[in-house]
């Protein structure tokens, strides 16, 4: 199951308080302080995984505590430091705290880590305190208390290119034929569920990175059908390939819709470079095809593109320029 969304508790481990201790050694008669230290509470650390797609775990685990450091000892051994917990999470992942939603961390590449909830140092034994006119102390330090916080943990899918269209607008069907990736395909709005990504091996062993999202409906913005729970997953793309089922009654209005959505979700999206391309090519005339090579329109970067995922034809003029605007 893929999901993308998870509110959970973290709590680092509180410190060890410090001993008040003496040395009680058969030839030393006037033994000093010899109180430890106390340990230092766990840490709780975040880690991006590359080996992990979803947010499934900390679904059924709202509430992560790490362990106390433990109290200082006599003869001057300290306590021992708690065990940081380690909650590794797919490449992609944004912490934010719950409160203010503020973003405190990206976790945007492989093996970045991020602290969440720092423990709490552990408290200092009376050896500490000893001093010329003090030469037997009788307290130590408390430990102190480790970090705590309600957090938000959102998925953000990094890719190259985000594919934008109505339900049945062929984009399962068109990641399916360039990469590797097997989404649900059937002829039947929103077959797209949940977010799908494909690695296109592009030419000298190149690879673009494609997402596809489930279909977006006009009031997407606003709730309406699936757009809006995935839209996250494109804001991260630098490429968004707007696609139109070429037997639409109506492309310009197809296509000012998705604009209009796009914009509507964030303004990350309204800056995105757009390239527009009508699939099913197979289901329309020469003549339907190089009008609408030819038509410009505005909003959308370079050239109209028209392709086929059933019979390939226009695919790889598709990923060429696909290429070359990633490289500008």
């Amino acid at each position: 199951m893929f999901i993308d969304y998870a509110k959970i508790y973290v709590k680092a481990g509180d410190g060890g308080s410090g001993a008040v201790a003496f040395r009680r050694e058969k030839y030393v008669p006037k033994g000093g302080p010899a109180g430890g230290n106390g340990g230092n509470g766990g840490n709780v650390i975040f880690i991006a995984d590359r080996n992990l797609n979803t947010l499934l775990d900390l679904q059924y685990k709202r509430r992560s505590l790490a362990p106390d450091g433990d109290k200082g000892g006599t003869s001057l051994k300290d306590g021992k430091n708690g065990e940081d917990i380690i909650i590794r999470v797919p490449i992609g992942t944004i912490i934010k705290d719950a409160e203010t939603e503020e973003i405190l961390f990206d976790l945007d590449a492989e093996g970045k880590k991020f602290v969440s909830a720092k423990g709490g140092k552990g408290g200092k034994g009376n050896s500490n305190f000893a001093t010329p006119t003090n030469q037997t102390p009788r307290y130590a330090e408390s430990g102190k208390p480790g970090e705590e916080r309600n957090i938000i943990l959102e998925l953000k899918l990094i890719a190259d290119v985000g594919l934008v269209g109505f339900p049945n607008a062929g984009k399962s069907t068109l990641i399916s034929v360039i990469s590797e990736a097997k989404p649900k395909i059937a002829n039947y709005p929103f077959t797209t569920l949940e977010p799908n990504l494909g690695i296109v091996r592009y030419k000298d062993y190149s690879n673009i990175v494609v997402a596809d999202i489930p279909g977006i409906i006009e009031g997407a913005h606003q709730g309406k059908g699936l757009g809006l729970k995935f839209l996250r997953h494109i804001e991260r793309t630098k490429i968004l390939l707007l696609m139109i089922d070429i037997t639409s009654e109506d492309h310009l209005k197809e296509f000012k819709t998705l604009v209009n959505e796009l914009n509507q979700y964030s303004k990350v999206l309204s800056k995105k470079k757009k390239i527009l391309a009508y699939s099913k090519a197979d289901l329309a005339d020469k003549e339907t095809i190089q009008k609408l090579k030819k038509k410009k329109i505005a909003g959308c970067n370079g050239q109209v593109l028209v392709f086929s995922s059933a019979t390939r034809t226009g695919i790889q003029e598709l990923l060429d320029t696909l290429w070359k605007e990633l490289q500008d």
